[in-house]
């Protein structure tokens, strides 16, 4: 089984690109469902959004963490 960087900080940074795509991608959606005043559509994009949201902020935590550790 293939060892996973999940403390790397080259792990988390690819991580973090990984979230900020997705938020994009879902940001897009959103305005085409809103182009169109799918109310449905617009809705699931929001509900989508907040765990994407969710774990770009987890992965920012835990860069800061990471750095805080490498400069003690």
């Amino acid at each position: 089984m293939p060892r996973t960087p999940t403390n790397s900080k080259v792990g988390l940074l690819l991580s973090l690109g990984g979230s900020a795509l997705a938020v994009i991608r879902t940001l897009r959606q959103m305005r085409r469902s809103r182009g169109t005043h799918d109310r449905m559509t617009t809705a699931n994009t929001v509900a989508g959004l907040l765990p994407l949201i969710t774990s770009a902020l987890l992965v920012l935590r835990r860069l800061r963490r990471h750095s805080h550790r490498q400069a003690r």
